[in-house]
């Protein structure tokens, strides 16, 4: 009876996925189907499965949406007010004619940018401005398009509301993530620069090889003096050092702490005169929008929606022009229509989790469909770390398959 039911949870999850990839149903439909039949096939009642599954399982990632509906109202904030393409521009503008140091700045820009954009309406949005000014210094497509896609993938490491998802789905806490995230950064911003170098190479650029080669040399010896610090050390010592760092981390915290009330006092100030001035262009402390969130979040663990709506309060101030709180109103409005099509996709993937792994409460002895399903995964989950890396390296390619 159990490998019958199993065989159903594979025809079931097997046949609405090449639904999904075949484009007979978007994804949107798909899940919730596959939340609703598979406990039915593990032999839970179909009230409990209305119950348990689809209502409490679309309300499973409120905080994770919740965190996309704020984080989409400043993404659309900083569109319509001219700050996203302005920040690109400037940055354009000071690097001057050199493809390394554009490079490296335009990467610098979109990853900042993505800390707190989203969605495919900001992505067209900032690539209608990088793609051409990269193209005009003689970038090839190869280059353009592999710098555009580190930044945006740099920026989605860091960003609060894809943290959101892993707190709500994996039940992490913000310090667990953190140093995860902030590695796996490290080692995309090493890999991007790489490219970049190679790249450039490639497409006939006279690069000061000399140069970058020592830029990445004398990193390269700060990350081994690094590792010989924390392998080599006496305990002793090592505590010293933690304990230096600590202090150190502290009084940066503050520091941070006072730059952002500043900021914030700035852009109210600028807020409160700009009747009296009537200040066309853009405010500087706007540009600084993208990472108030990220850097409340950061350095003070606060909670991600507060930190967002601190976020779209600050972007209002800093951005605020004769008519913007019509702006500010629209923005809120479009933002939460933007999202809308990734908030309804977690309704059906919190569904789907509910439909795996069962209800917080309500099941004293087991959710029928992981006990079934336990004893079949634990034969097949990879217990070595270099073998879990290699099955998701090679598994990874499927998820670059749209789904509509």
């Amino acid at each position: 009876m159990e490998n019958l039911q199993l065989l159903l949870f594979f025809i079931i999850f097997l046949a609405t996925a090449l639904a999904m990839f075949f484009r007979l149903i978007p994804a949107l439909l798909a899940l919730p189907l596959m939340a609703f039949l598979i406990p039915l096939a593990a032999g839970v009642s179909v009230n409990d499965t209305i119950h348990y599954v689809i209502g409490e399982g679309a309300i499973k990632l409120h905080n994770a949406y919740t965190v996309a509906i704020f984080g989409s109202m400043l993404s659309i904030l900083l569109q319509k007010t001219g700050v996203a393409q302005s920040f690109i521009k400037k940055g354009a503008e000071l690097a001057g004619d050199n493809p390394f140091i554009i490079a490296i700045i335009m990467i610098a820009l979109i990853a900042m940018l993505f800390t707190t954009l989203g969605g495919l309406g900001a992505i067209i949005m900032v690539a209608t401005i990088v793609l051409p000014i990269m193209s005009s210094v003689g970038m090839g497509s190869m280059t353009v398009v592999g710098i555009f896609l580190f930044g945006l993938s740099m920026g989605g490491i860091l960003n609060a509301g894809n943290w959101a998802v892993y707190v709500d789905i994996m039940g992490l806490s913000v310090s667990e993530i953190r140093p995860f995230a902030l590695t796996v950064f490290g080692i995309t911003f090493i890999t991007s620069m790489i490219y970049i170098g190679i790249q450039l190479y490639r497409d006939g650029h006279d690069l000061n090889l000399k140069k970058i080669f020592i830029v990445f040399s004398l990193f390269i010896i700060m990350l081994i003096l690094i590792a010989v610090v924390i392998f080599v050390l006496p305990q002793k010592d090592l505590d010293q050092v933690q304990t230096i760092i600590n202090a150190t981390g502290e009084v940066f915290k503050w520091f941070i702490a006072v730059i952002i009330m500043l900021l914030f006092s700035l852009s109210a100030l600028h807020m409160f005169g700009i009747k009296k001035h009537n200040i066309q262009h853009i405010y500087w402390t706007a540009y600084f929008s993208p990472l108030i969130p990220l850097f409340l979040i950061l350095f003070f663990d606060m909670n991600f929606i507060a930190a967002f709506i601190s976020g779209l309060l600050f972007g209002f101030m800093a951005t605020y022009k004769k008519g913007g709180m019509n702006t500010f109103i629209r923005s809120v409005l479009e933002g939460g229509g933007v999202v809308m099509p990734a908030v309804v996709l977690m309704f059906g993937i919190g569904m789907l989790l509910n439909a795996i792994m069962g209800p917080s409460q309500g099941w004293s002895d087991g959710w029928p469909v992981l006990n079934l399903l336990q004893p079949f995964l634990m034969k097949i989950i990879p217990t070595n770390g270099w073998m879990f890396v290699l099955i998701f390296a090679l598994l990874a390619p499927l998820a670059l398959t749209a789904v509509p």
